[in-house]
């Protein structure tokens, strides 16, 4: 599939508009808790929780639509009001992929996220301007970062922990949440070895995607308000494999876009990857190719530019690459439809599954 063919703009399914309202509330009352909280331990602890509040707006809030349809689904709730313990459960996800987010970027020593500067960012920009060299700046915007990740890490443990649910249900939900954390660091290290030690195996690719990505944006949320509602091992299982193949699915066309998207759209260049040398299962798959010897020396540099990057697309798609990982997004989307089908799921909850698996694979942002 070539660039031009990159499909039209779609919004990913799931969540009643009253519940995403629900969430935006809850997180706007957390933050400004903790901002004036932090207020009175000066006012650059009070700039870090402010820099954490704007990092957690905007976003396409995955997390928290796919639990409450979740915990919708499996309660038999079809009222306006959501059910508080999900909400709260709902935020504490998004705060901990907010966190996520902040050490992603720390370990990929970028500062911007989502077209503005991110909490690094900030904080490397009021030390430059009290005349920190670039160095010491650009330590101080990371430590700032890695600390307003722990912070909401911390407090998304938190928020499960206080849940006024059954006892049970909440040491599941810790589970769940711990598990996420685990999986999500596995991810992540591997991603960095990737970088060390050249292009991997795909399936290596793959196994590092669904635990950096699957397990806490699809697979955990869809289970968290399954289990939140009471509902049995079985069913909570089966969303974890839905979830598992939404994930991928989802991530795999993140990459894509990576490559071949669109910036007016993505919010982010596409060279950016090239640059980084970001190792994916486009180049896992470009990279047996014979043709790839002529670009794999640009491929990594700081220096490229839009022609090296443009040669390097070509033989991504010569080489049969893009084809085959297009190809593997939607079989993973049909796996998930599949599946959602056929485990019995509550009405409306599979059509509200098949729906986010098409946005998983159409999407162009």
């Amino acid at each position: 599939m070539s660039q031009a063919t990159i499909t039209a703009p779609v919004a990913l399914a799931t969540g009643a508009p009253d519940d995403l309202a629900a969430v935006e509330g809850f997180l706007a009352r957390f933050f400004d808790e903790q901002v004036g909280r932090a207020g009175t331990h000066g006012p650059s602890y009070r700039q870090l929780w402010s820099a954490a509040r704007d990092a957690a707006s905007g976003g396409k809030r995955i997390r928290p639509r796919l639990l409450l349809a979740a915990h919708r689904a499996y309660a038999g709730t079809s009222g306006p009001d959501p059910d508080h313990a999900a909400v709260a459960a709902a935020a504490a996800f998004e705060l901990l992929h907010t966190a996520f987010l902040m050490h992603d970027d720390v370990i990929d020593h970028d500062e911007v996220r989502r077209g503005r500067p991110n909490v690094t960012g900030r904080f490397a920009a009021i030390a430059r301007a009290g005349g920190a060299n670039a160095r010491s700046a650009r330590d101080f915007g990371e430590a700032s970062a890695i600390l307003a990740g722990d912070l909401l890490i911390s407090a998304a443990h938190r928020l499960v922990a206080g849940l006024d649910v059954p006892e049970a249900r909440r040491a599941a939900l810790l589970d769940l949440v711990d598990e996420c954390v685990f999986l999500a660091a596995a991810g992540e290290h591997a991603d960095v070895r990737f970088a060390l030690e050249g292009t991997p195996a795909a399936g290596e690719i793959l196994a590092m995607v669904e635990h950096k990505t699957a397990s806490y944006s699809f697979s955990a949320p869809l289970q968290a308000g399954a289990l939140l509602a009471g509902a049995g091992g079985v069913a909570v299982g089966r969303l974890g494999d839905i979830g598992r193949d939404l994930g991928v699915a989802f991530q795999l066309r993140d990459d894509v876009l990576g490559v071949f998207g669109e910036e007016a759209l993505t919010g982010k260049t596409a060279i950016g990857d090239l640059r980084e040398g970001k190792q994916t299962l486009l180049v896992a798959h470009a990279s047996t190719d014979a043709s790839w010897s002529v670009v794999a020396g640009d491929f990594g540099r700081a220096d490229l530019d839009e022609a090296r990057a443009a040669a390097i697309r070509s033989v991504i798609v010569a080489s049969g690459a893009l084809e085959r990982v297009e190809r593997l997004i939607a079989a993973r989307c049909r796996a998930a439809v599949e599946l959602a089908s056929a485990s019995g799921l509550p009405a409306g909850l599979a059509d509200e599954l098949a729906a986010t698996a098409r946005a998983c694979g159409e999407r162009d942002r």
